[in-house]
């Protein structure tokens, strides 16, 4: 915009009274000098108080050297100098544009128009306000007329191109993908080639998950050793997109090893940027911090620096110097959008939901209507809204016993510390052997509260009513548990916990109430490798107790889709063996390896397939006995609605010993169906 009407303007100032005496100052604004050209003029103006021509030209020289307030106070003053002289009028309405005054300039240069309808300036200045303003159909439109008046005008094409470029990203935030591709392929039949659309059209297909046309966009760009680059950077996040970390990585150091190949500082800090990313990516946190560190020290206190240290701390689950460093970057620039949602991120993994949400809407606050940030919210939210879920499933196992059962639960949250729940189940068993036949219905009621960020309480209470061939009673049921983290990285659990036995109607007839003690620790790490320990103690009625101990030692192959193989060992022991009644060896060893593989539902997008697979083999070892081969297949497959509802199938088939005997085989099939309750307001609206 600043050199839109430079040439007009010296044509303008040559025509005028002692013009040719301030040839060097128009040879200033003509080639960019605009500090020199305010010097120049303003010696001028000293001598020459009154030449219009020189407080014209001083005016644009202001203006166009940044000074856009005192330039428009000059272009103001020569107005009530000359409130009729159009070319003033002209400059005016411009200085507006300088000082980012469009819904002033809007008017203005409406009347400017109308005033002439064939003025190219006032025409294209008209158009380049109501594009500042986001008005792109009326842009286009006057900037079309002024193509009509100078046919050709690189300026007027160069506009054309902007305005295109602003229409399409604001159809891509209302998400209509395909108006924007549409506009964007416009411009590319005008400008072949042309970089910043190619660079819009592929952020459009990122936006709308399309990978392979993004991908394809990108190669477009790698006419020149700069588009090479700029090339590899897009694919290197298209691939992170598609979850082909390596790949990305791959795509990365390639562009990365080419930076000596160009200088433009801009692109080289880029490339550093997604190479920084990458590595992260694939957690070689080692390189990526050495690589970070560098950039920091380079680029010290600079917002793409700082977020990229931010974002390694959050991979390595330092949330506390992540958010420091996003608050750094927030007080460089409070509308920074990586500054804005990456501490709502870094806030939520701390569980201040009601903070992280916060800072998502200050995100939209500057960056309107951006998908990401709506995507974070809209999940916090489906965090803490109210769900029903409904399960019905059926077993078998190979001792005769089936059992069908269904079971409701509730939860409703009241804030983001307080949640209630409660939950209804009807089982019924059979024995078609002995024809012994039992019925439970069990109801729980309870809450769970956030004592502090690393510490949730759950407690429960319940009633279990069972109804036999042989008898019918009422027992009291409990959950209690803290859910602690401890230290990054680690997950405690403790807890105590009342239960029926009811596997099958012979042990729900024996009225066998256990008092179980637990105790769950999980140590994750930044090297995927993981620990996960469980303790039971149980104490039973029936004077009998069991310890059981399990622990798994397992790698994170993949992260999207979760894929991880371990190794699980399992050791049961009770004081007294009633091997009439039910299994209670005097000890119990089981090894096994195993498969897993997971879509998470949490993660996946409405309209979209998730699943799981776990899959585990080994040996059992019961008292002295031989070792026994054990298997252990499970399996989930379902579908996310629009609105967040869940339909998922699922199943089980085992044969690793329970609680009736060894040498046992155990089947299980249900269907689950999970939806949100509608409310008129959410906890973080309330």
């Amino acid at each position: 915009m600043k050199n839109r009407f430079l040439v007009w303007v010296l044509m303008l100032c040559f025509a005028h009274l002692n013009a040719q005496d301030m040839k060097e100052g128009f040879t200033y604004l003509e080639t960019g000098k605009y500090k020199d050209a305010e010097t120049y003029f303003f010696k001028i103006l000293v001598d020459y108080p009154d030449n219009k021509t020189a407080r014209l030209c001083y005016g644009r020289a202001v203006g166009l050297n940044g000074d856009s307030k005192k330039a428009v106070s000059i272009f103001t003053d020569l107005l009530e100098a000359y409130p009729s002289d159009y070319e003033i009028k002209l400059n005016y309405a411009e200085s507006l544009l300088w000082n980012k005054e469009f819904n002033k300039a809007k008017p203005y240069y409406k009347g400017l128009v109308d005033e002439n309808l064939q003025s190219f300036p006032a025409l294209l200045g008209y158009a380049n306000t109501l594009s500042n303003l986001e008005e792109f159909d009326a842009a286009l439109k006057y900037v079309n007329k002024a193509l009509e008046v100078s046919p050709g005008n690189n300026n007027a094409l160069i506009s054309k191109k902007y305005i295109r470029l602003g229409f399409a990203n604001q159809y891509m935030k209302k998400q209509n993908y395909t108006e924007a591709v549409t506009i964007l392929e416009k411009n590319l039949e005008e400008f072949k080639n042309d970089k910043e659309s190619l660079l819009s059209m592929a952020n459009v297909y990122l936006n709308s998950n399309e990978l392979a046309k993004a991908k394809k966009t990108y190669q477009l760009l790698s006419n020149t050793d700069e588009g090479k680059i700029i090339a590899l950077n897009g694919q290197a996040l298209v691939h992170h997109l598609d979850g082909k970390e390596k790949d990305a990585l791959l795509v990365s150091e390639q562009a990365y090893k080419q930076l000596n190949e160009i200088s433009n500082q801009n692109l080289i800090n880029q490339t550093k940027e997604r190479y920084a990313q990458a590595l992260i990516w694939n957690k070689k946190y080692v390189p990526a911090k050495r690589l970070i560190d560098d950039i920091n020290k380079d680029h010290p206190d600079e917002n793409w620096a700082l977020a990229l240290r931010a974002t390694l701390n959050i991979y390595k689950s330092n949330f506390k110097e992540s958010i420091d460093d996003y608050d750094l970057i927030l007080k460089n620039d409070i509308t920074s959008f990586d500054g804005n949602l990456g501490k709502a991120n870094a806030l939520k993994a701390t569980n201040a939901f009601r903070q992280a949400y916060d800072a998502a809407k200050k995100t939209l606050k500057y960056h309107d209507n951006q998908k990401d940030a709506l995507s974070f919210i809209k999940m916090l939210e489906e965090n803490f809204t109210p769900f029903a879920e409904h399960k019905v499933a059926y077993s078998f196992d190979n001792g005769d016993n089936s059992a069908w059962s269904i079971t409701n639960t509730i939860q409703y949250p009241l804030s983001t510390k307080l949640s209630l729940h409660g939950d209804y189940t009807y089982r019924t068993t059979r024995n078609s052997n002995s024809n012994n036949k039992a019925t439970a219905n069990t109801f729980n009621v309870g809450f769970s509260y956030r004592l502090h960020p690393s510490i949730l309480f759950k407690g429960q209470a319940g009633l279990s009513a069972t109804s036999s061939e042989i008898n019918d009673f009422n027992r009291f049921l409990s959950d209690l548990s803290f859910k602690i983290k401890p230290y990054k990285l680690q997950d405690l659990e403790v807890g105590y916990k009342r239960t029926i036995e009811s596997f099958n109607a012979d042990l729900l007839a024996r009225e066998i109430v256990q008092d179980n003690f637990y105790a769950n620790y999980n140590v994750s790490s930044n090297f995927n490798l993981g620990w996960f320990t469980q303790y039971y103690y149980t104490s039973q009625n029936d004077e009998n107790t069991r310890n059981l101990l399990f622990t798994s030692l397992y790698y994170n192959i993949l992260s999207k889709p979760v894929l991880k193989a371990g190794v699980n060992y399992q050791y049961i022991t009770f004081k007294n063996q009633v091997p009439t009644i039910y299994f209670s060896p005097e000890k119990f060893n089981a090894v096994e390896i195993f498969v897993d593989l997971l879509k998470d539902e949490n993660i996946v997008k409405e309209s979209e397939w998730f699943y799981g697979v776990n899959l585990a083999t080994g040996y059992q070892f019961i008292n002295d006995d031989e070792k026994q081969s054990t298997y252990r297949v499970q399996g989930k497959f379902g579908y996310k609605f629009k609105g967040g509802a869940l339909l998922n199938f699922y199943g089980t088939n085992s044969n690793i010993a329970s609680v009736t005997a060894a040498g046992f085989k155990y089947t299980e099939l249900g269907l689950r169906f999970k939806w949100f309750i509608p409310t008129k307001k959410n906890v973080f609206t309330k």
